[in-house]
């Protein structure tokens, strides 16, 4: 091997091992179920269209699966990537208090959870301290501010709440999370950004 060879050999390493770390390496790849939730956000947020204000993170709430499951999606459809939490439905939705909700409502008194797009608005100091006021986006919760229907912390939305009793708490339609994780929609998901609440059964 010449004195050329060896030199460039050697000037490359030097160089790979300069990069940033992160140059090598590979992010995980996306399952099948969060490429699903990334779609279902891109899609709704093209159908919410301009009422938005930002169109970089979704949260696509799953009620098809059972509330002691994380099935409230942080999806960021910039970096492709999902992120999953705990979150309650309405008393009315789950009559038999199974962790199961069976159905729908956007009748007023009915502690139901509404299904739709829905957009975040501003913060508030409110029952269960800071929450997320929510705009109805469809005909299945045009009710949602006279309902007062809202993203909240709440102490029955939490993990020990799930080991204790097999299942979340309910709220009444509000979208309850655990405290623990509340902060994470505060900065991720207030402020103009899409909220998507359906019976999906992804897993």
């Amino acid at each position: 091997m010449g004195r050329r060879t060896v030199l460039g050999a050697a000037i490359a390493a030097g160089a790979s091992l300069a990069l940033p770390r992160t140059v090598f390496a590979s992010a995980s790849p996306l399952t099948p179920a969060q490429r699903r939730i990334l779609d279902v956000a891109k899609t709704q947020m093209d159908r919410a269209g301009d009422v938005l204000w930002h169109r970089d993170m979704a949260g696509i709430a799953d009620f098809g699966v059972h509330s002691s499951v994380p099935r409230f999606h942080f999806a960021n459809v910039e970096t492709g990537t999902v992120r999953s939490f705990l979150v309650a439905h309405g008393t009315g939705s789950d009559p038999e208090h199974d962790g199961w909700l069976n159905n729908f409502s956007n009748t007023p008194g009915s502690n139901a959870t509404s299904r739709g797009a829905y957009v975040t608005y501003e913060w508030y100091k409110g029952r269960y301290g800071t929450s997320i006021r929510l705009g109805g986006l469809d005909p299945d919760n045009s009710n949602a501010l006279p309902r007062y229907i809202v993203a909240h912390p709440a102490e029955y939305a939490t993990r020990a709440h799930v080991e204790k009793w097999g299942r979340l708490g309910r709220s009444n339609g509000c979208f309850a999370m655990d405290p623990a994780d509340f902060n994470q929609a505060l900065w991720n998901l207030s402020g103009g950004r899409l909220l998507y609440a359906d019976r999906l059964g992804i897993s």
